[in-house]
This record gives structure tokens, C-alpha cells and sequence, in this order.
């Protein structure tokens, strides 16, 4: 509110004095009865245009810091809802701890669930520095990296992450397409998308990676038959911390970093990231800039099985 009313007062401050001297020059060449007036108009005019477009710039850089500042206490508003839970728990346990009235039982239980707690607070702690540091384009490498072999060491970290459910993905990969990038950056965008799809939906799973060039961009498409992201919750879904009202009911463990990894490997690749959904239908699109030397034939299809469930 003090921002805004600071900005009126300064569009105050300086349209209406520069009104007022547009009127003056306007007269001055209207009058148009000597050299002087003349010269006298247009340095009014010019005066004037310019103390307008230093207007328009200091409004444009007061409302990026204001903006920049508006960020900036979003996330240590929901850093710090986030981490008051696990440290509530952690508070509680260690009362109860102190009162000396446990039984042995029940004190290796307070234990068992303090040091959840603590691994808890030390994950989310370590993904907030994490993203802190992806968030920097310094981290980044760039090789070549071929989408076929990208797509399978994202397959293979999928499969390792879910073994508690082994999954079929579907797969459709364009041959012979290049891109550059930090390889093991992009694998942890698309694994955190296959786990996202894997996480919401139901027993029969239809999770597919599909890959192919899109003019002077390589599309990358994951798509799940699971839940949906509700409308409501679309123009969020990237932010960080932010879970969906499908996440809150399903009960699904996370903090609502994932997507946001993901958005900021795309953006500092230089790509772009967009989705689409709806209950039992959503992609999520990947752009990344093409090589020049990448050459394609017929796409690569095949169904994905897990290793561990091969050897089984």
C-alpha cells in the first residue's frame, strides 16, 4: 500500500508539471513568430519527453524491485511454514524426553520418530540449498547430449526411485537429436516428472515419455493418465512450495519442490516449459534448443520395463 501511494504521488509529481510545459511549447510553436520561440518549443518538448520516459523507468525498476522484494517473502514465508512443522515435532519429542516418564518402549519410539523428524528437516533443508544453487547458471555445464540416452538414464534413476512399484513407461524417441546442456540436470527434470505422474495416478498407470523435434526445438512430452491439476491450482503449480489441492488430499509426501526444480533447469537451458490438464489426461512439455547437426529418421518406440522386473 505505502509502494502504491508512493507512485501516485511521483506520476503526480512529474505528469503534472510536464502537462503543463507540453502546453507551454505547444504555444510556443503555435505563436511560431520568431527563431526563438521555436527553439524555445521544441527544447520545452524534448524537456518534457524526456522527464516522461525517465518516468516510465523509474516505474518499470520500482516495480521489478517491488516484485523482486513480493518473491522474496513468499519464500521465507513458506520456508518457514515448512520448516516449523518438522521443528514443532522435533520440540514436542524432546519435552516429552524430558519429563522422565517414558517407558523404554516408548522413549525407542520418541527416538525412532526424532530421528524421522530430523531427516525430515535436514532434506528440506538440503533441496532449498539445492535449488538455491541450480537457481545460479554457473552450476550448469554443457556437452552434447543425445535425447535417446538422456531419456534412458532418466528411465533407469525412475526405475530405481520406484521400486516399491515397478512401472512400464511408454516410450517414443526421434532418433538422432542433439542438444547441449548440463546432462545431469536435465536427468533430474525428467525423473522429477515421471515420479510427479507416477505419484498421481492410480493402479493402472499409463506413464509415457515422448520425444521428437519441433522445428528448431526438441519437444520432450511426459504424459500420465492420473488426476489432474486442478484449475484452480494451474497457474501456480510452479512455484515453490506450492502443492495442489490433489496432492493435500491424496496424501502424498512432498514439499512442492519438484516442478520447481524442473522450471528452473528448463529456463536456465534456455527452454520452455508449459502442460496441459485435465482429470485422466496431463502433459507436460519440455522445449529445448535443437542442434544444428541433429538429424532424424522414423521415431524409436518401445515400452520401457524395469530392469529389477526384467531380471524377476
Amino acid at each position: 500500500m505505502q509502494l502504491r501511494r508512493a507512485q501516485l504521488v511521483l506520476a503526480l509529481a512529474v505528469l503534472v508539471p510536464t502537462v503543463l510545459m507540453i502546453g507551454i511549447g505547444i504555444v510556443l510553436l503555435a505563436l511560431n513568430s520568431t527563431t526563438t520561440s521555436v527553439v524555445a518549443g521544441i527544447l520545452v518538448l524534448a524537456l518534457c519527453l524526456a522527464g516522461i520516459a525517465g518516468f516510465i523507468l523509474v516505474s518499470i525498476f520500482v516495480g521489478k524491485g517491488a516484485s523482486l522484494v513480493r518473491v522474496q517473502n513468499d519464500f521465507l514465508s513458506s520456508v518457514s511454514h515448512e520448516l516449523r512443522t518438522p521443528l514443532t515435532s522435533i520440540r514436542l519429542l524432546i519435552e516429552s524426553l524430558g519429563t522422565g516418564k517414558l517407558e523404554e518402549t516408548d522413549k525407542t519410539q520418541v527416538l525412532s520418530l526424532l530421528g524421522r523428524e530430523t531427516d525430515r528437516l535436514e532434506k528440506l533443508v538440503d533441496r532449498v540449498i539445492e535449488l538455491s544453487k541450480l537457481e545460479s547458471s554457473h552450476v550448469y555445464a554443457r556437452e552434447q547430449i543425445e535425447i535417446g540416452s538422456l531419456a534412458e538414464e532418466s528411465l533407469a534413476a525412475f526405475d530405481a526411485a520406484t521400486l516399491t512399484r515397478p512401472t512400464r513407461i511408454h516410450t517414443t524417441i526421434e532418433p538422432g537429436l542433439n542438444i547441449m546442456g548440463d546432462r545431469s540436470t536435465l536427468v533430474r527434470a525428467l525423473v522429477n516428472l515421471l515420479i510427479n505422474a507416477w505419484k498421481y495416478t492410480g493402479d493402472d498407470k499409463k506413464i509415457s515419455i515422448d520425444a521428437r523435434a519441433n522445428g528448431s526445438w526438441v519437444e520432450i512430452a511426459v504424459h500420465d493418465n492420473g488426476v489432474g491439476i486442478d484449475r484452480g491450482d494451474q497457474s501456480a503449480i510452479f512455484e515453490q512450495f506450492n502443492r495442489g489441492h490433489a496432492a493435500m488430499k491424496s496424501g502424498v509426501p512432498g514439499v512442492g519442490l519438484g516442478l520447481a526444480f524442473v522450471r528452473t533447469i528448463v529456463l536456465n537451458h534456455k527452454g520452455k516449459i508449459a502442460f496441459t490438464s485435465q482429470p485422466g489426461d496431463t502433459t507436460f512439455r519440455i522445449r529445448l534448443k535443437r542442434r544444428r547437426d541433429s538429424t532424424s529418421t522414423g521415431a524409436v518406440v518401445s515400452d520401457s520395463l524395469p530392469s529389477h522386473v526384467a531380471r524377476s
